[in-house]
């Protein structure tokens, strides 16, 4: 097997349904700009509350994807 090299990058996705959703939102949008997504490791779920609405769910991810520099 050859070796690769992975970069990781930090990525928060939003929602106002679930900490699911935020994650893939947040998949789903880097997915569109980076090719060979391989890893995404949840780090934080919070949600962002104001007065008389329905919460924001907020997830935090480490996303990993094949390095293929010059």
């Amino acid at each position: 097997m050859a070796e690769s090299v992975y970069k990781v990058i930090e990525l928060v996705g939003t929602s106002t349904t679930s900490w699911e959703k935020a994650a893939e939102a947040a998949v789903k949008r880097a997915s569109k700009s980076i090719r060979d997504l391989r890893i995404a490791e949840v780090v934080q779920l919070d949600m962002q509350i104001e007065e008389g609405k329905s919460p924001v769910f907020r997830t935090k991810l480490k996303v990993s994807f094949k390095y293929e520099g010059k």
